[in-house]
C-alpha cells in the first residue's frame, strides 16, 4: 500500500500503527495523519532509532496494511 492510500484512510490505520509502536500516544499518532515523514521522526524519536532504521521499520509496518 502507498502512502497516499494509507494517508487518506489514516482514522482506520491509526489504530495498527498504535499496535505497532504502542509507547506513541493517541494524540502523536492523530498528529502524523498518515504521513510517512512524520511517522519516521516519531519512530525516531520514541525509540531512538537511526534514521535509516526507522524509515526501514515504518515501510515493513506499510506493506503489512
Amino acid at each position: 500500500m502507498n502512502w497516499d492510500q494509507i494517508e487518506g484512510k489514516w482514522m482506520q490505520y491509526k489504530g495498527k500503527a498504535k499496535e505497532a509502536w504502542g509507547d506513541m500516544t493517541d494524540d502523536e499518532i492523530d498528529r502524523v495523519a498518515g504521513k510517512r515523514d512524520q511517522m519516521v521522526g516519531l519512530v525516531q524519536e520514541k525509540y531512538g532509532k537511526t534514521k535509516d532504521d526507522a524509515e526501514r521499520e515504518v515501510d515493513e509496518w506499510s506493506s503489512r496494511l
